[in-house]
């Protein structure tokens, strides 16, 4: 099928587990009250860490969503799936009993997966004294990135394409962008597609410690995610999970769905460059950006507003601000572009998936979600980044940035929904 007659994809629902808000309103106001999620590690002592705070899920009660023995069988990465799940089509008042479940898929992938599941079993392992008699039956499937996404689809008894994606930060991103593909090529009517993440972890910390890639502002959590800020020193650590409900146009309409926006285009390519910097100028975001643009059959001048990866690394920051400036001329003056990782912290795997819902819900309310903590811009990063507090704009076509080491960049493009 060639692009030209490709089926329209649209977003019916939404489902997020985040640092500033368990449900997609709380997340919403979350971001409109410029929220920070960062404050001290409780998961684990990190005393002796260089890092000693991230932000965390709070308040979260995964049995609100799955049973207490599910609970016990899952990584802590794939609760945060279940219960956005849940959410998503719940939001999305689909009813799998009048669907034909052989054509609803699930795309949901994890950066890194079961870390935590990881870590106890190796525990269990030393305290025996290396005798493997107490490594539990389900490690390896509590382990395994893919299996959130079987855990979804036996929920819903879809029986459609089912696999998880691997690409570091981009790994979400990678999910929506395969689920689009898929639709398009007439091989599903429903995608739930999306990622999650659960490395707040003494090997999630220490590694990227080791690093150097995380701020270690201790003395004040709250403002060390400051993208774009001329002090800024690493990112936050973050976890969570999103996953958006995307049909096809022709079945959203026959079963009367509330649509969000427009799922237009993506686009996806990698530096080749280097594992962990990205390439001088952004060159790699720079033609993901176009692509993105192009497959969603628009300008650059069409796109109001940017949701950007800015994850508050030194060098992440100022190459993205120049791509985009390469990207978009003298456009780039009148576009509004933010970092909600300032709020939510950097979710690696699941980071693409709660910025598309970002992105999406500010098509839908037509207001732009702010960058918190910028008080200093670093002169090389001379964009709009709505600095402080969100702002209300009109925004008909958006795109969301994500990035991810291996030099990996996935660009997805939304629109308002025009029927």
């Amino acid at each position: 099928m060639s692009r030209l007659n490709a089926p329209r994809i649209v977003i019916t629902g939404l489902g997020a587990v985040t640092p500033i808000g368990n449900t997609k309103e709380d997340f919403w106001n979350g971001m409109m009250s410029s929220r920070s999620g960062a404050a001290n590690i409780t998961r684990f002592d990190a005393t002796a860490f260089d890092t000693r705070f991230a932000a965390e899920v709070k308040e979260y009660d995964p049995t609100l969503h799955i049973t207490r023995k599910e609970v016990q069988r899952m990584d802590l990465f794939t609760q945060f799936a279940m219960s956005a799940a849940v959410m998503a089509v719940e939001d999305a008042g689909i009813d799998f009993e009048k669907t034909d479940r052989n054509r609803c898929g699930v795309v949901f992938g994890s950066g890194i997966g079961g870390m935590w599941t990881y870590h106890h079993q190796q525990q269990n392992l030393y305290d025996r004294g290396g005798v493997p008699d107490r490594i539990s039956p389900f490690f390896v499937p509590m382990l395994i990135s893919d299996i959130a996404a079987g855990h979804i689809a036996i929920r819903y008894g879809l029986k459609g394409p089912n696999y998880g994606t691997v690409s570091a930060c981009a790994t979400s991103s990678h999910s929506l962008a395969d689920a689009l593909m898929l639709m398009q090529r007439g091989m599903a009517d429903v995608v739930l597609a999306g990622g999650s993440e659960a490395v707040v972890c003494p090997m999630g910390i220490g590694g990227f410690n080791a690093m150097k890639a995380l701020s270690t502002r201790n003395d004040d959590p709250s403002t060390a995610s400051r993208p774009f800020d001329l002090h800024r020193d690493g990112f936050v650590m973050g976890e969570g999970g999103g996953i958006l409900v995307l049909e096809t146009l022709e079945h959203a309409m026959n079963r009367g769905a509330r649509i969000y926006a427009e799922f237009a285009g993506i686009g996806l390519t990698d530096d080749a460059f280097h594992i962990t910097q990205p390439a001088p100028g952004g060159e790699g975001a720079v033609r993901s950006m176009r692509l993105a643009v192009e497959d969603a059959g628009l300008l650059p001048t069409d796109i109001n507003y940017v949701n950007a990866h800015g994850t508050s690394t030194p060098f992440n920051d100022k190459s993205e601000s120049a791509a985009i400036r390469t990207v978009f001329g003298d456009h780039a003056d009148s576009m509004l572009v933010s970092s909600t990782k300032s709020m939510t912290g950097h979710l690696l795997g699941a980071a693409g998936a709660v910025e598309a819902i970002a992105t999406t819900l500010a098509i839908h309310h037509q207001i732009a979600p702010p960058t918190i903590n910028l008080s200093t811009p670093d002169p090389d990063c001379t964009l709009d980044y709505v600095a402080g507090t969100a702002r209300p704009a009109p925004i008909k076509a958006a795109l969301s940035n994500t990035f991810g080491f291996g030099g990996h960049n996935a660009t997805l493009c939304f629109k308002a929904f025009e029927g």
